[in-house]
């Protein structure tokens, strides 16, 4: 059956709302009740002289996906959460490994637990009133409560799910927002230029005309008209290509590198001015965030217990 074109629109408004919270599954302790459901196991076996015994209960606990310092990633919020990644790839045609899926999304789940871990840790603490307020603001804004069902539903979530996801975006997101406030606005930056070429005699024939006095301004702009070889000012970390970040930090202003060989093309280097102290650019800024990022969680698993329960 079709998705009627106002439930579309909807699923589009409310997709673009939670992608900004980083919206992730929930998980439950291992031990704790919640974590798993009651199932009668009753005895019938009588004899003449015995009554027979009463029944007795055991605790089967939820399937899980895995295990992270004792907080389990239930096995239905996993799934659901490779549903919802399956189906944003193929609104998007992507073509990726099923097996490279899986693990993208687990991974994904437990990076997000460990930073709503460490929130509570810190004493952050979403109370029901918080997260009721945060959703009623989310139904709201989405068109009401039906339509936040909706979406619920056409998304794989149970109304529990979904309270249980927002909750710990809230939690991973406000400890995000403790490692962003690490990264500070003015760092050491370089602004420099390059001449890339594709050749590999040509570029040395290039630096050859430096070294006998040519202007590298001038023939940046005959090799690159368009930016003149402008590669603005960046920090440490920023470039996308290493050799070409760590020959500008080797150059002083004015000074330019040897003949640089990568993937991309033979590159000269020349900085034009550096500061230790300069404003990071917003691009720039968001790059070493998501740095920080990667290297506390790398960092967190090392010092945590992780348990993959499944294949």
């Amino acid at each position: 059956m079709s998705t009627p074109p106002g439930l579309l629109s909807f699923m589009k408004t409310i997709f673009l709302i939670l992608l900004i919270l980083s919206l992730s599954a929930c998980s439950l302790p291992s031990n704790s009740p919640s974590a798993s459901t009651v199932t009668p196991e009753v005895s019938v076996t009588q004899t003449s002289v015995e009554p027979s015994p009463e029944p007795t209960v055991t605790a089967t606990q939820v399937p899980l996906a895995a295990l992270v310092n004792g907080e389990g990633i239930l096995l239905s919020d996993y799934e659901a959460e490779l549903q919802r990644y399956q189906a944003a790839q193929e609104d998007t045609r992507s073509q990726l490994d099923p097996k490279q899926v899986h693990q993208t999304v687990l991974e994904s789940l437990i990076d997000d637990l460990l930073l709503s871990q460490a929130a509570r840790g810190k004493g952050y603490v979403v109370s029901d009133a918080d997260l009721d307020a945060h959703i009623d603001e989310l139904s709201q804004q989405i068109g009401g409560d039906e339509k936040l069902q909706e979406w619920q539903q056409a998304n794989y979530y149970t109304s529990d799910s979904f309270r249980a996801a927002i909750r710990c975006s809230m939690e991973s997101a406000w400890y995000r927002e403790q490692i962003s406030a690490t990264v500070p606005e003015n760092v050491e930056q370089v602004h420099a230029r390059q001449i890339l070429v594709f050749d590999a005699d040509l570029a040395q024939e290039i630096h050859s005309k430096l070294d006998s006095g040519a202007d590298f301004a001038t023939l940046a702009e005959m090799y690159d008209p368009v930016t003149k070889g402008d590669l603005g000012w960046f920090p440490h970390g920023y470039l996308l290509l290493p050799p070409i970040e760590e020959a500008a930090f080797n150059l002083l202003a004015g000074q330019y590198s040897q003949v640089i060989e990568t993937d991309y093309g033979y590159h000269i280097i020349q900085v034009i001015d550096r500061q230790e102290r300069y404003p990071l650019s917003v691009d720039a800024r968001n790059v070493l965030v998501r740095k920080a990022l990667e290297d506390w969680v790398t960092e967190r698993r090392t010092q945590s217990q992780v348990q993959i329960l499944i294949n």
